[in-house]
Order: structure tokens, then C-alpha cells, then sequence
């Protein structure tokens, strides 16, 4: 795979980058499948890992650190993040120095590795001050056990608040961001790209498949997948929504256009996203073999200017075709924020 600057950092880094959400007790539960894909992504080209410590409460992390065992780790750029609850301790949890100090070490043991590449801030706590965060991102890269540091899902205001803050205060800023990006899921072509691009950060597209709208089981034609996601966010899967009805509509005419175009729905969504020059990387998070091989094609797949013009009009550029679809949405925004 042809390699890319992540950001300003100097650092190469592949288009796809192999996401781990799905290893371990959240996806697929068994160790040496879980291994056997990550050596696949390694030698198919992908040199780029994501993970994180919420991910199967640290059990994601334990299956990458065996996986880089010996010299792979040093081929790799690997990336984790910290903020999600990790224990009872009220505590175990966001982005204070407290809790950032003792989970970098726990997230270090659990990968097997004396440095983490690219330490990211899972998503933006209302409680702590980004100074607070900043402040101890930049003793952790001094002390050699995180390399660079970045951020996921922050409104484009709070990436730019922290930009200042770092140069204001001297502190390492965040070199890269992680946003939802994906046909049906838009917005960040608004406001957060535009600000990535303007502070030269990397980004790294989460959900470019849209949870799982854009793999090609979403047709009007064909029994829908059957999905506990519906009862854990229905107002993202749940059909009797007008709002997933379109998804439904959205999903199946791009579908017919991948067909038209001579390449499969997967290859065109993740196409679609590493294509905007803003973007690094998209993450991909395969649960077996298959789904892996099925994704690998997509950085040969060339998008001609009559299919983005189509997609264009299927989905227009900015918007989410569900509101829901929206990652993270800072509470003071919120409409019952606005009351008196």
C-alpha cells in the first residue's frame, strides 16, 4: 500500500488502518483467529493499529501486545486511547492527570511495549480542563512512553480550544483527530475537516462503513440483518424510524451504483473515505478473515468524478442522512442546554 503523512508528525502511515474493537468479548472471542487477522492486515501492507483500553475492558489490548510480540512491534505504528470507564472507582475513568498517569501504564503492560505511537483521548470530558489532559500528555511524551498524542470525536470548537491551549500554555498539541466518517454520515465535511486541515492534523475515519449500513446487507430486496443494536441505540438501527427508512434507501441506491461501477459497496464506502484529502487514514474493523480480504481491495479501487457526483446526490456533501449519526455531541449544545 502506498503510504501517507499522518499529519505533521513525519510518521508513514498506511490508508487503512486496522481497528480491534471487534477482538476479544465484544467481537470474537477467540484469541488465535483474532491474531491470525492482525498478521494478515501486517503482511497485506497495513502498518497501522488502533485499539483502545475500553475495548472489551483491556482484552483488545492484551490480543494486540500478542500479536506484535518480537519484531512486528517496531514495524507497526500502533495507536490506543484511554477515557471509558475501566472499573468500579469513580475514578477509573476520563481525562484527568490522576487517571491518565495509571492507565498509560496499565494500557503499556497489557500491549507489551515500553512506548505507544499515538495516544488519543477517547472522547471530551465536560469536568476536566484540556489544560489538565494536555498537561499530562506532555509529561508522558517526555518521559518517552508515548510518542505523539491525539484526539477522537471532538466537535471542531474543542479541537481548535485545544490547538490554543497547547500553544498558550506549552503544551504538546494533538496532532491528529478521529471522527465518524462515512457516505451516510457526512457532517464533519462542515466543520471538523476543514479545521484538521487547517492545523495540518492527521485523521483517522472511524465507522467508514456506517456501523455496518454500507457492507452490503442493507437492501430493500433481502431480509435485513438481524442486529441486538437496535435495542442497544434503536434510534440508529431501529426500522420503524423514518430516519433509518432513508439509511435504508440511502444504503440500497448506493449499492445499485457500486454494482453499476464494477466494485462492491465495501470497496466504494472505504474508497470513498481515504479519498478526501483530508483524511489519513480510515479504520476498518474486521470480526473475521473474510471481512478482512473483502476491505484490503479498497485502496485499488479509483473513484471517477461521475460516481462521487452521484453519491453527491444520493447523500449531499455535509450532512448525516440520520441526525443520530452524529458520534459525540458536546451537552452544552444540546437543546435542553439552551434553557434558562
Amino acid at each position: 500500500m502506498d503510504l501517507r503523512d499522518l499529519g505533521r508528525t513525519g510518521v508513514q502511515v498506511s490508508p487503512l488502518c486496522l481497528g480491534t474493537m471487534m477482538f476479544g468479548a465484544w467481537g470474537d472471542t477467540r484469541l488465535e483467529d483474532s491474531v491470525r487477522i492482525i498478521h494478515r492486515a501486517l503482511d497485506a501492507g497495513i502498518n497501522f493499529v488502533d485499539t483502545a483500553d475500553v475495548y472489551s475492558r483491556g482484552e483488545a489490548e492484551e490480543i494486540v501486545g500478542k500479536a506484535l510480540e518480537g519484531p512486528r512491534r517496531d514495524r507497526v505504528v500502533l495507536a490506543t486511547k484511554f477515557h471509558g470507564r475501566m472499573g468500579d472507582d469513580p475514578n477509573e475513568f476520563g481525562n484527568s492527570r490522576r487517571w491518565i498517569f495509571k492507565e498509560v501504564e496499565n494500557s503499556l503492560r497489557r500491549l507489551g511495549t515500553d512506548y505507544i505511537d499515538l495516544y488519543q483521548v477517547h472522547r471530551p470530558e465536560q469536568d476536566t480542563d484540556i489544560d489538565e489532559t494536555l498537561g499530562a500528555l506532555t509529561d508522558l511524551i517526555r518521559q518517552g512512553k508515548v510518542r505523539s498524542v491525539g484526539s477522537s470525536t471532538f466537535p471542531a470548537s474543542q479541537i481548535v480550544e485545544a490547538q490554543w491551549v497547547a500553544e498558550k500554555r506549552n503544551r504538546e498539541r494533538f496532532v491528529t483527530e478521529q471522527p465518524p466518517y462515512s457516505i451516510l454520515i457526512r457532517a464533519i465535511e462542515n466543520d471538523v475537516l476543514p479545521t484538521t486541515q487547517r492545523y495540518g492534523m492527521g485523521v483517522l475515519a472511524w465507522s467508514p462503513l456506517a456501523g455496518g449500513w454500507l457492507s452490503g446487507k442493507y437492501r430493500r430486496d433481502q431480509d435485513l440483518p438481524k442486529s441486538s443494536r437496535a435495542q442497544m441505540i434503536p434510534d440508529r438501527y431501529d426500522m420503524s424510524l423514518e430516519v433509518n427508512q432513508r439509511k435504508l434507501d440511502a444504503a440500497d441506491a448506493l449499492a445499485q451504483l457500486a454494482e453499476e461501477a464494477g466494485m462492491t459497496l465495501i470497496e466504494m464506502a472505504l474508497a470513498f473515505v481515504i479519498r478526501h484529502p483530508g483524511v489519513t487514514s480510515a479504520i476498518i474493523g474486521p470480526r473475521t478473515m473474510e471481512q478482512l480480504e473483502g476491505q484490503l481491495g479498497a485502496t485499488d479501487v479509483e473513484l471517477s468524478d461521475d460516481v462521487l457526483d452521484r453519491i453527491d446526490e444520493i447523500v449531499p456533501p455535509a450532512t448525516n442522512v440520520n441526525p443520530a449519526d452524529k458520534g459525540w455531541q458536546n451537552p452544552s449544545l444540546e437543546p435542553g442546554a439552551r434553557r434558562r
